[in-house]
């Protein structure tokens, strides 16, 4: 089952701002928010770390 979280866990876990997240959404380099209501989003926990990994397998491969 999928785990949502909300945008200020998303900026902690992630360390990246608010405006840079919607902005890497944007360009579909971030995962994309699921909207819950007309004004509340949240993201997928997975997608999140999946994207997070994918910047530490990036990074390693760029050291080897």
């Amino acid at each position: 089952m999928a785990q949502l979280i909300k945008l200020k866990t998303v900026i902690e876990t992630t360390g990246v701002s608010r405006s840079h997240i919607y902005a890497l959404a944007q360009k579909g380099q971030f995962p994309k928010p699921v909207k819950l209501t007309e004004r509340s989003s949240a993201w997928v926990e997975s997608e999140v770390q999946e994207w997070i990994d994918t910047r530490i397998a990036q990074r390693d491969q760029e050291v080897a």
